[in-house]
């Protein structure tokens, strides 16, 4: 991976390349103004994960520089401050490697190092080793995990030692309201907490007036959108095929006093198959379809996007609210989309500043 370069005060200068690329990419959709929401120009991503490189006595954190040129050959890139990190995970690089320096036991055999925090300074501090850890690793772990004020899991082969928790509990203030959202290590969160704030208004303002109908979710993850779009909705079914995910989205509702939604454990084809009931069983007995009325669907998608099967199911709701973390791929899907709904609202999200990555937010409406 490339390792990003920040320089805050060119920041506006490389939102305004991403608003015009994005521009003249979706043109010929003839979308309504780009609405552009910019990411605090560093310290954005929660959540980074770090090689840890032994050079003798010495011990940094490292990324890996690719050659264009040649693929296979990369350049190991120091890092003793990461601005793209959030400031608290700035602050606990340094104290991390100090403890780690001279503790031979804790230090021996760890490769990686994972930092998953929240706005409000929780962190988990996951150690990845080439070797089994044993009760004298943990008896250090937790003295270390006392002095720095946070939660250690150890992982290796075939091990993961949990010692307070796995996960974090972020709290988003969007539109006045606070949303609780239980994240699990190693598995998958918004990495900006600013960026994904700003989403989840979107989203909100663009469902508003749904009352009297249902919300259908693909691909909800731990339920980010879904607790944040609930009360737009009488109900909202989602789907997801992770299992951690599907428990996290569970957990977040109840943690959110929310009771109209339905959290359903399958992939997006399956569901497609159960609609047009081609597909039974227990689990889409469950969910009891035939008392859904589902004005709008919103899709998170995988980079791949969508699809064909997965787009002609798509057209055929009144409202589709499409997040895209791949232009390329939402730009394929409008091709077919396009042809039974037009673009009525049209985001760009800076989520991964200086880099060439932007999320989209498109919300279709029935021609």
């Amino acid at each position: 991976m490339a390792v990003p370069v920040v320089d805050p005060p060119r920041y506006a200068e490389q939102l305004e390349a991403k608003r015009q690329r994005i521009c003249a990419q979706f043109a010929r959709f003839e979308p309504p103004t780009l609405e552009v929401f910019a990411s605090p120009p560093s310290h954005y991503r929660m959540r980074c994960e770090f090689r840890l490189w032994h050079e003798g006595d010495d011990l940094f954190y490292a990324m890996f520089e690719v050659d264009p040129d040649d693929p296979k050959q990369k350049t190991v890139v120091r890092l003793d401050q990461y601005p793209v990190a959030s400031q608290r995970i700035n602050a606990l690089m340094p104290a991390l490697i100090e403890a780690l320096r001279d503790n031979t036991l804790l230090r021996r055999k760890l490769f990686q190092v994972e930092f998953l925090t929240t706005l409000s300074g929780e962190a988990l501090v996951t150690l990845i080793y080439h070797k089994p850890l044993d009760e004298a690793w943990e008896l250090e772990a937790r003295a270390l995990q006392d002095a720095l004020g946070i939660a250690i899991i150890g992982r290796s082969r075939k091990q993961r030692r949990v010692l307070e928790r796995d996960h974090v509990w972020e709290r988003l203030d969007v539109e006045g309201r606070t949303f609780a959202y239980q994240q699990v290590e190693n598995s998958f969160t918004q990495p900006n907490a600013e960026i994904c704030r700003a989403m989840l208004g979107w989203a909100r303002d663009v469902t508003r007036g749904s009352q009297e109908a249902d919300l259908v979710e693909l691909y909800c993850g731990n339920g980010n959108f879904t607790v944040a779009l609930a009360e737009n909705f009488r109900r909202v079914l989602a789907t997801e095929i992770s299992r951690t995910s599907v428990a996290s989205a569970r957990e977040n509702l109840t943690a959110n006093g929310i009771d109209n939604v339905q959290v359903g454990r399958m992939s997006a084809e399956e569901f497609a198959a159960a609609l047009k009931g081609e597909k039974g069983g227990r689990r889409v007995a469950e969910m009891a379809l035939d008392d859904y009325d589902f004005s709008t669907v919103l899709v998170d998608p995988p980079r791949a996007g969508l699809d064909d099967a997965s787009c002609a199911q798509l057209s055929g709701y009144s409202r589709i609210v499409y997040i895209s973390c791949n232009p390329d791929t939402l730009a394929a899907n409008l091709e077919r989309l396009c042809k039974s709904h037009r673009v009525t609202r049209f985001a760009l999200f800076d989520q991964f500043p200086w880099t060439h990555h932007c999320e989209c937010g498109v919300l279709l409406e029935r021609r």
